[in-house]
Formats: structure tokens, C-alpha cells, sequence
């Protein structure tokens, strides 16, 4: 198992979460434990991203409102949602917000076991996509600082959906000499197709602007 992969238990049960807290340790995982959804929501941005096992009834703040508001901050914890009385419209809203499982009190050991290494797996996922997108502005930014001020006039036309006449208009040049910018920034950029250098363009932190 990768080190410090980590565990957090929401729940006002104290024999819940000690239980719990127990079973997630021996298979090494670190586990932090909270006796309400607000302590939790509380310490959340402070915290590093791991599971969160959350109870769904709980006074003050349930378990659904938790993941509700934790969703408004954008602090991103895989969810599994236990609970004592499970039916399907609770299933249903807490997969629909995104929630990773759903376990009915008492559970198996094993479907715990396994419940949390999937939402892991999610964490794993999550950060190879975030890795993947940062390399990929990272990349389109250095290529897009290779054009001239004039090619990315041409750019942020392409970007506004203008064919080249109007953009030839709109800058006082020629259609031939914006064909001409177009295909050097098509060699510049290295982009295969003009939709690969919208999504380059637009991963670079540039976006369509109004005409004038």
C-alpha cells in the first residue's frame, strides 16, 4: 500500500468511529475521526485530500449537507455515506452528488475494506488528471509565447469563430496574409487541427473575446 494514505471518519457514534478508526489502521491506513459534520467542515481546508466516511443521520449537520457543502467549497474528499436505515431515494441522492458508495449499518469487513480502496483508487485517478491538465497548459502556454503580437490577433479571432475575411476586416490586412499568419501559428502552436488549438488555446487561459 502507497504510505499515508489517508482515512477521515465523520460520525457521532463513538463506538463507530473507534470501531472503524481499528479496522482502517491495521490495513495502514492513517485515519482521522470527528464527531460532527461541522468539526469536519471546519478543519476541511486544512486538511489533505483522503476518504471521507460519513454518517448520513447525524444532529446538527447530516451527512448529505456535509458532502453538499464540502462540494460549494470545492474541497474534494471521495465519498462513502454509511447509515442504519438505507432506502433507495438516499442511494440515489448521495450517488447523484457524487458519492463513491453507499453502506448499510452493520457491514461486512471486507465491503468496507473494499469500499475504501476504491475511493483511493478515485484519489489516484483525480490527481493523474489535475498532473495531466497542468502539464498540458504548461505546454500550451510555452508554445503560445512563440507567436508574433499579429498572430495572436489571427488567434483570437480563430478563438471568436471568424472566418478569415472578417478577421482580415476587423485588422485591416489582407485575407492571404491572415491564411498566412493561420498557418504559422497552426506550425508554431504544433497543433494538428484547428480544434487542438482551441483546446490548446483555451487550456493556456485564453478565451473568445466579444467583437468589436
Amino acid at each position: 500500500m502507497a504510505t499515508e494514505q489517508l482515512v477521515y471518519i465523520v460520525d457521532d457514534d463513538g463506538a463507530i468511529r473507534e470501531s472503524l478508526s481499528a479496522l482502517l489502521e491495521a490495513y495502514g491506513y492513517i485515519v482521522g475521526t470527528f464527531a460532527s459534520a461541522r468539526h469536519f467542515l471546519h478543519a476541511a481546508p486544512t486538511l489533505r485530500t483522503g476518504v471521507l466516511i460519513t454518517d448520513v443521520r447525524m444532529p446538527d449537520m447530516d451527512g448529505l449537507e456535509l458532502q453538499q457543502r464540502l462540494a460549494e467549497r470545492t474541497l474534494k474528499f471521495p465519498l462513502i455515506v454509511i447509515t442504519a436505515h438505507a432506502d433507495v431515494p438516499l442511494a440515489v441522492r448521495a450517488m447523484k452528488a457524487g458519492a463513491v458508495d453507499l453502506l448499510e449499518k452493520p457491514f461486512p469487513i471486507q465491503m468496507v475494506v473494499d469500499s475504501v480502496a476504491l475511493a483511493v483508487d478515485q484519489i489516484a485517478a483525480t490527481s493523474a488528471e489535475d498532473q495531466s491538465q497542468g502539464a498540458l497548459r504548461a505546454t500550451a502556454a510555452a508554445r503560445l509565447t512563440e507567436l508574433s503580437p499579429r498572430e495572436r490577433e489571427v488567434l483570437d479571432g480563430l478563438l471568436n469563430g471568424l472566418p478569415n475575411k472578417l478577421i482580415a476586416y476587423q485588422l485591416g490586412i489582407s485575407a492571404r496574409t491572415v491564411e498566412i499568419h493561420r498557418a504559422r501559428v497552426m506550425e508554431k502552436t504544433r497543433a494538428r487541427s484547428l480544434s487542438e488549438l482551441i483546446r490548446m488555446s483555451l487550456a493556456a487561459g485564453m478565451h473568445p473575446t466579444a467583437a468589436p
